[in-house]
């Protein structure tokens, strides 16, 4: 029987859910990751919307603001909340991963990694981390003589800009071929699923072998919209989404919800258990030496459109609405 559009309609309110449980994280874990995400979005926001007084220690002027807004806030949190578990991870089996961001003008979510970590301010020294430094680094983003709204080129470490959308999945297969100890964690925004390329490219596992391939993770980044209406993934049942997953030949696991202390339990917990399981398949195949297609896992990770930003300012909503903040 097919759903009607009420039945369509799934929230993504209230304490996490996720179909691996489990708390693997102490409470120490869980405010540090919080904070570190905090402080990616306090990035994310200044690059969309500063381009001076960086640490807000006057009040907020027009003068401060840019006057043409390019990038989205819509994907950021998302990304920039799966990015620093993804460190985590890294950190502690030491495992050689590299991230694909897939969301078209999600730039500032991976490019605040990079000057967190210091990796930006290495590369462009007048771009420190103090106040000076800060406030060009804002400026830059999306303005005259400065860097994109994708992870272009200029962006360290990138490979893949994210913004001519539909090939993140394609381009993360091709960096996990003949790379066997590589993981490569690829993030799909739910609206660039809607592209051919992206829905061809699932098809990829097919051609993956976990002898002499790495493997590939992905996560599909359901948040509900566009840039200005609903997406199809976000608007399908929890049961005809799994079961597309299935068909297309992954295991799907899911991370639902919008609150931080859950689900970042809960995402903690789902990345534990699929990297574990990429390891199983590997270590089978390799101790074997019989190259066998195995259900990789991937993730479904359902969080509102501009998470953590007011539900409402002045009569518009923001958290969990199409993202309005590349203006014409």
């Amino acid at each position: 029987m097919i759903a009607t559009p009420l039945e369509l309609s799934i929230t993504t309110s209230g304490t996490a859910r996720s179909t691996i449980t489990g708390h693997p994280l102490t409470a120490d874990e869980v405010s540090k990751i919080n904070a570190y995400w905090r402080s990616s979005l306090y990035l994310c926001l200044g690059m969309l919307y500063l381009k001076s007084n960086p640490l807000l220690k006057e009040p907020l002027k027009p003068e401060h603001l840019k006057t043409r807004l390019l990038g989205h806030w819509g994907s950021d949190p998302g990304m920039a909340f799966a990015y620093v578990h993804l460190n985590r991870l890294i950190k502690k089996y030491d495992q050689s991963m590299i991230f694909l961001a897939g969301p078209g003008h999600g730039a500032p979510a991976v490019i605040s990694h990079a000057y967190l970590e210091g990796t930006y301010s290495e590369t462009y020294p007048d771009k420190s981390e103090d106040e000076e430094g800060m406030g060009k680094f804002f400026k830059q983003f999306s303005f005259p003589g400065g860097i994109g709204s994708h992870a272009t080129p200029e962006t360290p470490g990138s490979i893949h800009e994210g913004g001519e959308l539909g090939y993140s999945v394609s381009h993360a297969f091709g960096a996990a071929f003949d790379n066997p100890d590589l993981i490569v964690v690829t993030m799909v925004g739910d609206g660039e699923s809607e592209t051919g390329p992206l829905a061809t490219s699932w098809h990829s596992n097919k051609f993956l072998n976990p002898i002499h391939d790495g493997a590939v993770l992905p996560i599909l980044h359901l948040n509900g919209y566009k840039i200005h209406n609903p997406t199809i993934l976000a608007r399908i049942s929890h049961e005809e989404l799994a079961n597309l997953f299935r068909g297309y030949g992954y295991t799907p696991y899911f991370v639902e919800g919008d609150d931080p202390e859950s689900m970042h339990q809960a995402m903690a917990a789902t990345l534990e258990h699929c990297l574990q399981e990429i390891k199983t398949i590997q270590q089978e195949a390799r101790s074997t030496g019989v190259a066998k297609r195995p259900r990789w896992p991937m993730i479904i990770l359902r969080s509102p459109k501009g998470w953590t930003s007011p539900k409402e300012v002045d009569g518009h909503k923001l958290e969990g609405f199409c993202d309005r903040t590349k203006s014409p």
